[in-house]
C-alpha cells in the first residue's frame, strides 16, 4: 500500500521540485500551502501569486492541493517573540521560529489530522534513523544546507519527515524543475523576512515599535552622528547609519557597531575593526537538544550565523544554557542570533546567543 505524504508547498522552486521527487518515488503526495500572514497585520504578502504557482505545480504533477491557514498561529507564536526580541534590543531569526513553530509543528499536526504518513518540505538538508533514533543532518551543498534554521526543532518533530533535497544542489534544483516544465523553475529565490517583503524594513517597525533617534557615540564617549533608532542596526554593521566623513577624524576606514545600549538609545561605534568586535566565547539563553544531550567538554564545530564556515569550539553546560568557547576568536557574536554546534554532519542543536565572553 502506497504511503501518503504531505508536502509544504511555497509555491516556490525547492518545494515543488520535493514534490515531484516524492511522486516519482512512489508516494501518493499532497500539496499543502501554507498561509502564515495576515494582510490586516500590515506588511507584505504575497500569497495570492504564490499559491498560483502552486496550483500550476500541482496541476503538472496531477496531485491535490490545499490552502491551510496557520496566520493566528504565526501571529502568536513567531512574529510576537521577533517584536520582543527586537524591544530587548537583540536580532532575532523569525525563520528559526518559523520552523519550529509552524512548518514542524502546526503543519505537522494538520498532516497527521488528514491522514499524511509523513510531511516533507525543500528544505535542504536530511535526517539519518540510527539505532531507534532520528537525528537532523547536513546538505550535501553546504552553501545551500538550512540545518541552522532547524536548530530548535526536537527529534519527534523530524521522525517522520523526508527531505527529497538533500543530495542536491540548487542548479541540478532547477534543471530538474525546468526539465519537467513546472512553473517555478526560474522562479527568484525568496529573501530576506517574509512578511516585509519589498517594503523598507524601518517604515514597516515603526507600526510596531515607534523608533526614537539616539546618539552615536565611540567607544570613548565622543558623539559622532545621530541613528534612527537603536533597533535597527546590529552589531559588526558597517553600512546604513549615516557615519561618512567626521569632522576632526583623518582616518578613512569605515565605521562599526560595537554595541547598544538600548536603555539609553545609544548606539557605540569605532572607525575599523577593533578587538571589541572580537570574542573568544558567548553564553546560550537556554539550549536545545535535538537527539541527544551534548555531554560537557566535548568538542564540536558551531556556526553563529548562516553560512559561516563551521568554526571549532568545545561545550559547556551553564544552567539552563550552555557556554561555547571557540578555538578562535569570532567576529560580531550578536545577542538573539543562534548559535548551532555539530557533530560532523549531525546538527546537534542551538540556543539563542545571550552574550558574548572571553
Amino acid at each position: 500500500m502506497k504511503k501518503t505524504v504531505a508536502v509544504g508547498m511555497s509555491g516556490g522552486v525547492d518545494s515543488s521540485v520535493a514534490a515531484l521527487l516524492l511522486k516519482e518515488q512512489g508516494y501518493d503526495v499532497i500539496g499543502l500551502f501554507m498561509h502564515n500572514w495576515k494582510e490586516s497585520a500590515g506588511g507584505y504578502c504575497n500569497a495570492e501569486e504564490d499559491y498560483a504557482d502552486v496550483r500550476r505545480v500541482a496541476g503538472v504533477l496531477g496531485i491535490p492541493y490545499y490552502t491551510v491557514d496557520f496566520s493566528q498561529e504565526y501571529l502568536d507564536n513567531v512574529f510576537s517573540l521577533f517584536l520582543n526580541e527586537y524591544r530587548a534590543g537583540r536580532t532575532p531569526n523569525p525563520d528559526v521560529l518559523c520552523n519550529r513553530e509552524i512548518k514542524f509543528g502546526v503543519f505537522k499536526e494538520k498532516a497527521e489530522q488528514i491522514g499524511a504518513d509523513f510531511i516533507a518540505t525543500g528544505h535542504y538538508c536530511g535526517v539519518k534513523r540510527e539505532n531507534g533514533r532520528t537525528y537532523l543532518t547536513r546538505a550535501s551543498d553546504e552553501n545551500k544546507d538550512q540545518t541552522y534554521f532547524l536548530n530548535q526543532v526536537h527529534e519527534e518533530q523530524i521522525k517522520n519527515v523526508l527531505f527529497p533535497l538533500e543530495k542536491l544542489t540548487k542548479p541540478e534544483v532547477r534543471a530538474i524543475a525546468e526539465k519537467y516544465g513546472l512553473a517555478t523553475a526560474k522562479k527568484k529565490d525568496s529573501t530576506g523576512i517574509c512578511f516585509i517583503g519589498e517594503r523598507n524594513f524601518r517604515k514597516f517597525m515603526n507600526e510596531y515599535l515607534p523608533m526614537k533617534k539616539g546618539e552615536i557615540k565611540t567607544l570613548d564617549g565622543r558623539t559622532v552622528g545621530e541613528h534612527e533608532g537603536v533597533f535597527f542596526y546590529t552589531i559588526g554593521q558597517h553600512k546604513g547609519f549615516g557615519l561618512g566623513g567626521v569632522k576632526g577624524e583623518s582616518n578613512s576606514e569605515p565605521w562599526y557597531i560595537i554595541d547598544k545600549d538600548v536603555k539609553n538609545n545609544i548606539l557605540y561605534v569605532n572607525q575599523g575593526e577593533c578587538e571589541e568586535l572580537f570574542s573568544k566565547a558567548l553564553k546560550t539563553e537556554g539550549f536545545n537538544f535535538i537527539t541527544e544531550d551534548i555531554p560537557d567538554g566535548k568538542e564540536v564545530l558551531a556556526r553563529i550565523r548562516h553560512r559561516q564556515p563551521l568554526q571549532k569550539a568545545v561545550f559547556y553546560s551553564d544552567g539552563e544554557g550552555a557556554r561555547i568557547v571557540f578555538e578562535e576568536k569570532q567576529r560580531a557574536i550578536t545577542p538573539g542570533q543562534y548559535c548551532v554546534l555539530y557533530d560532523g554532519q549531525v546538527c546537534l542543536g542551538g540556543g539563542v546567543i545571550a552574550e558574548k565572553g572571553n
